[in-house]
């Protein structure tokens, strides 16, 4: 024996054929035994079943709920208006066409970082101290 006729084993367990006859080892019953829930087709018991007693998700308080008409805002900062040029009106439509922004959706300014140069910027919702900060630098926010 050498490596040239080493066999790697099995990935996949051979299938055991059920209810084929006595001498197979899994007839009559099929490896289920006799009767009960387990023996029958579709035997189980529901996820969260706990033999009767109250389940845990229904003994717990409901807390909470989701508001369906909250607005979910890409976030933007003006350090990100490093990588844009200066002479571009700055638009949702251009930061998505660049890459900055991955989903749909209105965009909101922030003001984490620096202002590198005078930006027009055209976006849904800009924060005070980013509007400052871009009107500081010689720009401006429409």
């Amino acid at each position: 024996m050498d490596l040239s006729n080493l066999k790697a084993p099995q990935s996949r367990k051979k299938h055991r054929r059920l209810g084929r006859g006595e001498s197979s080892g899994v007839g009559k019953t099929s490896g289920k035994g006799h009767k009960g829930q387990k023996a029958r087709s579709g035997g189980r018991v529901s996820p969260g079943f706990e033999g009767g007693q109250m389940p845990l998700q229904r003994r717990l308080p409901k807390k909470g709920f989701t508001n369906i008409f909250k607005i979910h805002y890409n976030v933007l900062n003006v350090k990100d208006l490093a990588r844009l040029d200066p002479q571009d009106v700055i638009t949702p439509e251009l930061l998505r066409d660049k890459g900055i922004l991955k989903r749909s959706g209105p965009v909101k300014l922030l003001a984490d970082g620096d202002v590198p140069a005078a930006y027009t910027v055209r976006v849904d919702r800009v924060s005070s101290a980013a509007r400052s900060k871009i009107e500081a630098a010689g720009g401006k926010v429409e």
